[in-house]
């Protein structure tokens, strides 16, 4: 096993290596969703491994002591649900569907966390990534991609947590690249946000919300504008997909406590205190320009009073989501 610290660029050009096995094959705005669990997955491998191999130092043959520890882990890994486990399994003729069991049991597994997440997933997916044959070849190849030996995630190597998390930030600066336009509906530039994370001068202490989260990029480079761990995250976001790439982007940033939730922020604001929209000390967001359809006809009879300044036009919905942050952030901010 390779014991020399990671290079966050070597890091970043393995990961990207992987993505060869779909390009021109699959857009960049849906195999994203495969790289990224995978990610995911094999990070948290590593590091259930890596603490297992620690407390197995620590206790010797003390099974009942090394579990009671396991237990107590971030994330919890049942039997068999891990990266190596579905390398192991990468030459079998149901791949697709061992992975989705797998995910599935992860995330039944901390469900507090992770409801949800993998829901919209699928990769045993024929319309995503080609009949039996070719999507076999596909995830064998994806899965021996993340073996590398230059992919050892453990904490132990990586040494920051910033390192896994700026890949993942690295990866959905790419993909979005690639996507073209629909880039924008899951990440907001790096310069932008980091510009507007200064403009705003976040404090200790802030609660920061997004309305249009996308992959929560935007909130992660507020927050670390802030230069400590004492404030509060929230937002919404209405792609599914979308949403579950930001809980996992919070997650390998180190951000267990953000309240993101799934649904229309204009049509279904969720994020809602006894019956009124939540105050937030800072409010961002990169909202979809001219979004079409976002709801004008029952804006007039919006029941937290969003548009009494007056209804946007039908097929422009910047000044609603402008409105909404008008109307969630606190008095005096």
């Amino acid at each position: 096993m390779n014991s020399q610290p990671i290079n966050q660029d070597e890091i970043n050009s393995v990961i990207w290596k992987a993505c060869d096995t779909f390009r021109g094959v699959v857009d960049p705005s849906e195999y994203k969703n495969y790289i990224l669990v995978m990610l995911f997955v094999k990070y948290l491998s590593d590091v259930w491994k890596d603490h297992y191999e620690e407390y197995r130092k620590q206790y010797g043959d003390d099974d009942v002591r090394i579990q009671r520890k396991m237990e107590r882990e971030r994330f919890l890994l049942p039997k068999d649900c891990n990266f190596d486990f579905l390398f192991s399994k990468r030459n079998e003729s149901n791949v697709g569907e061992i992975i989705n069991i797998v995910l599935e049991s992860i995330e039944e597994a901390n469900k507090g966390k992770l409801e949800g997440v993998f829901r919209n997933i699928d990769f045993n997916s024929e319309s995503n990534l080609g009949q039996t044959k070719d999507r076999n070849k596909r995830l064998k190849n994806l899965l021996e991609d993340f073996a590398d030996p230059r992919l050892d995630l453990r904490p132990s190597r990586i040494g920051s947590q910033d390192i896994i998390g700026n890949t993942y930030e690295y990866l959905i600066s790419k993909f979005a690249s690639d996507a073209g336009k629909k880039g924008g509906e899951f990440y907001t530039p790096e310069k932008v946000a980091t510009l507007l994370a200064k403009l705003v001068r976040p404090q200790k202490g802030n609660r920061i919300s997004d309305p249009a989260a996308g992959s929560c990029s935007l909130l992660i480079r507020v927050a670390k504008e802030i230069g400590d761990t004492n404030f509060s995250l929230f937002g919404q976001e209405s792609n599914g997909s979308t949403w579950a790439l930001s809980k996992m982007n919070l997650f390998l940033h180190g951000i267990d406590n953000a309240r993101v939730e799934w649904g229309d922020t204009i049509g279904n604001p969720k994020l809602i205190e006894a019956d009124r929209l939540t105050k937030f000390d800072i409010v961002v967001a990169n909202p979809p320009f001219s979004l079409d359809k976002w709801g004008a006809d029952s804006a007039s009879a919006d029941p937290f009073n969003r548009f009494h300044r007056g209804v946007p036009p039908k097929s422009k919905g910047d000044y609603a989501f402008i409105s909404h942050m008008i109307e969630t952030a606190a008095e005096g901010t």
